[in-house]
């Protein structure tokens, strides 16, 4: 069965975005951090039952790494937009996607099959992205955290770009290219 729990789980992430999105646009960042803080719980729960309940799916393997990309990039296009993040960062991160859903579709069509397998420096940089648009959403909710913004935008683009350098050496090592 493909609707299970962490199926559902991953849905909403992804239906969560609008609203997430709409929040910010009408400057209600309570909501949106709250919105933000359910779709990194969602994420966190679907690879808990996925794991727990031994319900891992196709559909379920697909739709996670697309759901954070979505909520990702979306995230970055409309903080660069606000100014929140540096219109630079914006980009690394959102070429750091283009170039793992392009390596996917790159894999695929080279072996006939690509199964989406994070690597630990991928799920890292995840996090890290997932925690720095926490950050500007608390810091601008809360002002009371310490402004360590210039940091945090460097480690994330710096992780970003090794995790598509590795990603990049991954894709040559199954495909034998190196």
């Amino acid at each position: 069965m493909t609707l299970n729990i962490p199926n559902a789980l991953t849905i909403t992430r992804i239906a969560l975005i609008p609203v997430f999105i709409t929040a910010i646009i009408y400057s209600r960042y309570d909501y949106a951090l709250y919105l933000f803080l359910v779709a990194a719980l969602t994420d966190v729960f679907d690879g808990f039952f996925a794991r727990m309940k031994n319900q891992r799916t196709r559909l379920g393997t697909f739709l996670d790494p697309l759901a954070d990309k979505f909520l990702l990039v979306t995230s970055f296009v409309v903080f660069a937009a606000y100014g929140w993040v540096p219109k630079w960062l914006a980009v690394t991160v959102i070429s750091r996607d283009i170039i793992v859903v392009a390596g996917w579709f790159i894999l695929y069509f080279v072996t006939g099959a690509a199964r989406v397998e994070p690597s630990l420096l991928g799920k890292v940089t995840i996090w890290i992205e997932s925690l720095l648009i926490a950050y500007i959403l608390i810091t601008i909710n809360l002002p009371i955290l310490p402004d360590i913004a210039d940091a945090f935008f460097l480690a994330t683009a710096a992780v970003s770009i090794l995790s598509a350098i590795h990603y990049m050496y991954l894709g040559l090592r199954i495909t034998h290219a190196d």
